[in-house]
Order: C-alpha cells, then structure tokens, then sequence
C-alpha cells in the first residue's frame, strides 16, 4: 500500500503543509532540525512523492515533449537516428529529474497544438523543416519552452543545436577525391532553399571547388529510408555506368545503397565507394564496414538539453544555435578509385 503524506506529518508530528514543503523543496520557513526528521521518517516508510501532486505545488510538470515528424501509417522506429537521439535526450533528462514525452506529428499545424495540450515544461523539435519552425509564435506555443535541433531557422523562440553539416559533406567528398574519384553521386532527400541537406550539399561542392575540380550534376533525391536507398543502389549501374562514389546524406540511405549495389552485381568497395552521415551503430554492423560523418549525437543531444533546461529554469538561451563539430570516420566501404574494366 502506497504511504501517504499524512502517514509522513503523522510519525514526525508536524503538519502535512510541513511535510509538502520539505518533499517538494520549499524549505525556506522549515528548520534544518525538522527537514532532517521529515527526510528521514519519509525514508523509513518507504515514501514517494506523487509526481502530479508535485507538478501542482511547483506549478511545473517536469515533462518534456520530444516532436517528430511521422506520417499517420509511419512508426518511428522507421529512423535509427531519431531512436538514438531520443534515448540519449532521455538519459539527459532524467539525470535533472526531468520526463520524456516522444510523440510523433502527422501535419506541422499538430505542433503547436501538441505544445498548448501536454501541460509541457518545454519541448523539443527534431526533425522538422525549417519552415515549419518558423512559423511558430509566442501565441502558439504559449509558455512551453521550445528547441530546434538540426534547425536553419532564424527564429528566436527555438534557438537550439545543430551538426556542421557543411563541413561534414565537406570531409566525406574530400575523402573521395583524395581517393581519386571525381564521378561521385549526391544521395539525399529533395531540399529547396537553406537547410540540413541543402548545407551538405553545398559543404559537397565546396570539396571539389577545393581542388580545381568540377563538380558532377549527378544528384539522386531519395527520403531517409533503407529501402530507397537500395531501390537507389539496384539501379545506380545502369542509370550511372560510370559513377565510382556514392555520398549519402544518413547512414540508414548508405547502407541501403550498399546493399542495392550489392544485389545489382556491383561489388563495394572495389566498383563503388559509399560514404554515409551520422555514424550510427549500425555503421560497424554491416559489411563492409561503413565509412561515415561522425556528428556526435551525444553531444548534440546533451547539448539541446542544457539549452533547454537553461531556458526552463534561468530564463536564458544562446543567441545563436550551438553547432557541434564533426569528423570523418574511415571504415571498409570506400578505396581508391579502381581502373576501369577491360
């Protein structure tokens, strides 16, 4: 049976006013004698304080809600970078007695209704076009503190963290260049105007104005998904008989594309060289081992945390987004540019 508070003002012979008090921080009118016997009678009977009762005496609810983009037939597990990022937000918040709501968004409009409806201490945003971050107000998230992660936005309400995703791309063709190729493919989702992959698209460019060299028109627009990037990979020979790279914009399109080319006969390395974004886990599952841009997503997510919670708690927030470094990682998915078959 659950101890109460009045079992807790009972033992320790105070009121339960007292006892509330001291459960939820409000010592400033308790002595330090009767904070240590309330502590200590509430220890021995085992009680937890009720996390509702305590949203209502703090007048906050210590929850945070993680908002994902995710169509109405879509799960989220759909994306292994969204599942990493939310079970390190997780663990960032717990460490400061925070909850984590996740909840994935069919329409942007659901956003600002998702923010107003949670009785949320703050939220964060991953995921979503910089358009639709935005479009968001002081009227329609009301009080819930808001960050943006991966966010080109200029909006001051959700200033947050993002990767240096032009350097990352920059790093990846770099690397297939010193490597010898010049025929490479850029694999990413469809973008107009400033954003994730509009940045790795130009970081990518950058690399070859770099060394003189001309950057190829061979762009395949294809979403984040594992299957097309293998639908990607299944008939880049034919479409591309003489593409020797390919740069994907995220690991789970990378390891699609790998294992497409594989399929299609086109062995990888030796024929084609992959370079995914992100340096996920699965980056050392797959074979070959896929060489990546490391983006660090433990300090990203650690990083909108504190910017979160330094909002939530002090008022105050970076006037510019906090960008987090990035590097190359080489694994077996890329080689030297192989001479072309007789």
């Amino acid at each position: 049976m659950r101890v109460t508070l009045r079992e807790v003002a009972e033992q320790a012979g105070v009121s339960m006013m007292t006892v509330s008090n001291v459960m939820n921080g409000n010592r400033a009118r308790v002595s330090h004698r009767t904070i240590e016997k309330v502590q200590r009678i509430a220890d021995e009977l085992g009680y937890v304080p009720s996390a509702s009762a305590r949203s209502l005496a703090t007048k906050a609810s210590r929850l945070v809600g993680l908002l994902v983009p995710a169509a109405d037939e879509d799960s989220l597990m759909i994306s292994p970078h969204t599942m990493a990022i939310a079970g390190l937000i997780e663990r960032e918040l717990r460490k400061y007695g925070y909850h984590l709501l996740l909840r994935g968004v069919a329409h942007p409009d659901e956003v600002a209704e998702a923010l107003r409806s949670w009785s949320l201490d703050g939220a964060i945003l991953l995921g979503f076009l910089d358009e639709e971050v935005g479009k968001l107000t002081k009227k329609t998230i009301g009080a819930v503190h808001v960050v943006a992660i991966d966010s080109y936005s200029k909006n001051p309400l959700t200033t947050g963290t993002r990767s240096d995703d032009f350097t990352g791309a920059r790093l990846a063709a770099r690397h297939l260049l010193e490597l010898g190729h010049r025929r490479i493919v850029f694999a990413g989702p469809a973008f107009s105007g400033v954003g994730v992959v509009h940045e790795r698209f130009e970081g990518f460019g950058q690399a070859f104005a770099d060394v003189g060299a001309e950057r190829p028109g061979l762009v395949e627009a294809v979403n984040t998904t594992y299957a097309e990037g293998r639908e990607l990979g299944l008939v880049l020979p034919a479409r591309h008989p003489d593409v020797t790279a390919v740069f994907a914009t995220a690991d789970i399109l990378a390891v699609g594309i790998v294992h497409g080319l594989t399929e299609a006969g086109t062995r990888v390395p030796e024929d084609v060289s992959v370079v995914g974004f992100d340096n996920l886990d699965l980056c050392d599952y797959v074979t070959p081992k896929l060489t990546t841009v490391s983006q660090d997503i433990v300090r990203k997510a650690s990083t909108a945390v504190s910017i979160l919670l330094g909002s939530i708690e002090q008022g105050e927030r970076p006037k510019q987004p906090v960008t987090v470094d990035v590097s190359l990682v080489e694994r077996e998915s890329t080689a030297p540019v192989a001479p072309p078959r007789k």
